[in-house]
């Protein structure tokens, strides 16, 4: 089982040459619903071409541990980290994120 897994050793798993999905999870702590607005209107037609899927978006997640000190949580599956990596970093998407990135906080990772 995974609980058995000593902390700090990584563990990867390959289906023969299939490759896994990737996630990307964003924190958002929204200041400026305005400026935030300006992404949400572009977002999704930058996505559509990207071959991800948006599994959560939740604006008051379940918190068992810790502090959350956030607006909203997205959580979206790509195809693999190559997608992940190419819709984040494509011309498309980073002339939309800086109306996320001026609106919010936000702490964002990718995992594989």
């Amino acid at each position: 089982m995974w609980y058995n897994i000593p902390y700090g050793v990584e563990v990867t798993t390959q289906l023969g040459c299939a490759k896994m999905s990737a996630y990307f999870i964003a924190n958002i702590r929204i200041n400026n619903a305005v400026e935030y607005q300006n992404y949400i209107e572009r977002v999704d037609e930058v996505f559509s071409k990207f071959n991800d899927k948006y599994l959560k978006v939740d604006n008051s997640p379940v918190v068992l541990e810790g502090t959350w000190d956030y607006s909203r949580l997205v959580l979206i599956e790509f195809p693999d980290g190559d997608s992940l990596t190419k819709w984040y970093t494509s011309n498309k998407y980073q002339a939309i994120l800086k109306h996320r990135l001026l609106a919010a906080e936000c702490d964002t990772i990718m995992i594989e």
